[in-house]
């Protein structure tokens, strides 16, 4: 998918950080900055060369996850125990559930068969504005509960097999720059979707849960799953709203019929027959799991979380039990019962990302000891002083634009790995409460839309030759500013609100 001048800088960029980061490791490691303890200094220079491999990858970014609390252990930073011990924070299990639902849908199909039928319905037929709607709303539907690739690669093919029979009908063949045109926005419709959807839920996108995470243990703040939800939905929905105005206006005036595109949507859906049983029992595992996700959360808002069904639901029923129980669902309903066949073997399941449960694992644990050995707070002192920022509002916006700077060259779970812990270091130097500016860099981490690189959803539509990097590019820099006043005002309105800040 990338040209070979973009490969070449790929190879340049990896073998810049096996070279970069172990050298500065040395450096750091026997060199001490001043007011250090050892055991800082000496994680200080870990995290040095963790980061550096992270930016750069030159190694798996899981690989660099374990690696880098193992040599943790080996320099006397912390114990074993301590080190490993996040490895197994409760929400790697709400992952690890997440994981296994999308994992049934995409082995049975039950996405495919709804992005057939929201494409295929008379009222996304009916205009260009509308189809590019149904594929950045699709998009960003389905990535609130799967991976944002799984997403991009499930709704790519149907795009350009939608624009293919446009093209091959003739239609538009008066205004053939505004099918170009209407062709990349629809490619990056699906893109951005993506990346917007995975802001709505904790499970949508691996730096929420990143956050939710450091959140618990650094700051003692949990937020529910409905109250995420309460400020990622209408994040989203802005920034997706704001997408479509922004692609349609390229093409407004054009002659496009999209009725053909509608035709290939529906023969494909034929296809698909009746929704098999499979099907059925995937739904009714992922409708418990949410639900169960939901309840506390929405007894809460109810005034109902002092009960004593609402003090149950919160105490033996949290997020990562509800996912365990609800994936399990998919080991227990049959599909032939008589021939033990049920919704999900274990073979299915091994197909899961484990390598971002352990880059998850990885970056919890050192987020921890960046905390307990001071680093943190050292990193803070200096950041503080450097950037000489003492509002909640400039942290807020700080923090939002360093996390869509970092996020465009790295990925979006290593970035929040790096910045989250270093936000709430630097908040609390500045006496301004931590949780909002750290919200702010863990909304930001999902905001890469300018580069290939940025993200497997932008590489992926821009294999499709219908986007040049120039386009995404532009495309880009409009959402990310976008992005950022989003951000800031969710951040700084309606989060509040929702949390009780």
């Amino acid at each position: 998918m990338l040209s070979a001048a973009e490969q070449e800088f790929e190879r340049r960029r990896q073998l810049f950080g096996l070279i970069a980061g172990p050298l500065l490791f040395a450096i750091l490691l026997f060199a001490a900055p001043a007011g250090l303890e050892p055991a800082a200094q000496r994680l200080l220079a870990v995290v040095a060369l963790v980061v550096i491999f992270w930016v750069t990858e030159a190694i798996p970014l899981a690989a660099t996850a374990l690696m880098g609390p193992a040599l943790c252990v080996v320099l006397g930073v912390a114990s074993a125990k301590a080190v490993f011990q996040p490895f197994a924070h409760p929400l790697i299990f709400v992952y690890l559930g997440g994981f296994l639902l999308a994992q049934g849908m995409l082995e049975h199909g039950l996405n495919r068969r709804v992005a057939y039928r929201i494409l295929g319905s008379n009222f996304v037929a009916k205009g260009t504005t509308r189809l590019l709607l149904g594929f950045g709303f699709l998009a960003a539907l389905l990535s609130m509960w799967v991976s944002n690739t799984a997403t991009a690669a499930i709704l790519f093919p149907i795009g350009v097999a939608t624009l293919t029979q446009m093209e091959e009908a003739g239609e538009g063949k008066g205004d053939a720059r505004a099918m170009a045109r209407f062709g990349g926005a629809i490619m990056l419709a699906i893109a951005y979707g993506a990346s917007i959807g995975g802001i709505a839920t904790p499970v949508g996108t691996p730096p929420n849960l990143v956050a939710k995470g450091i959140f618990e243990t650094q700051l003692d703040v949990h937020i529910s799953f409905f109250q995420w939800m309460a400020f990622g939905v209408p994040l989203s929905a802005l920034m997706l709203g704001f997408m479509v105005w922004k692609f349609q206006r390229q093409f407004a005036g054009a002659s496009l019929n999209v009725g053909v595109g509608r035709e290939v949507i529906r023969e494909l859906a034929a296809k698909l027959g009746p929704m098999s049983r499979a099907e059925r029992n995937v739904l009714l595992a992922f409708g418990t799991t949410v639900t169960m996700w939901l309840l506390p959360g929405f007894m809460v808002v109810i005034g109902a979380g002092d009960t004593a069904l609402g003090r149950w639901l919160d105490e033996r029923l949290p997020e990562s039990v509800a996912a365990v129980l609800g994936a399990s669902l998919l080991f227990l309903l049959p599909i032939n019962f008589a021939r033990r066949e049920f919704t999900l073997t274990w073979r299915s399941a091994n197909r899961i990302d484990w390598g971002t449960i352990l880059l998850f694992g990885g970056g919890l644990s050192i987020g921890d000891l960046m905390f307990t050995t001071g680093l943190a707070g050292w990193i803070g002192d200096g950041a503080a002083g450097l950037f000489d920022t003492r509002t909640t509002l400039t942290l807020v916006m700080l923090f939002a634009v360093v996390a869509m700077a970092i996020s465009e060259m790295t990925s979006n779970l290593a970035t929040a790995n790096m910045l989250l812990p270093v936000a709430i270091a630097v908040s609390r130097a500045a006496d301004v409460d931590p949780l909002l500016p750290a919200l702010a860099a863990c909304l930001g981490c999902s905001m890469a839309f300018m580069l290939p690189v940025s993200t497997p959803p932008n590489a992926i539509v821009y294999g499709s030759g219908r986007v040049s990097l120039p386009q995404m590019m532009r495309s880009g820099v409009t959402m990310n500013l976008a992005g950022f006043v989003v951000i800031v005002l969710i951040v700084m309105l309606w989060a509040p609100v929702v949390l009780g800040r």
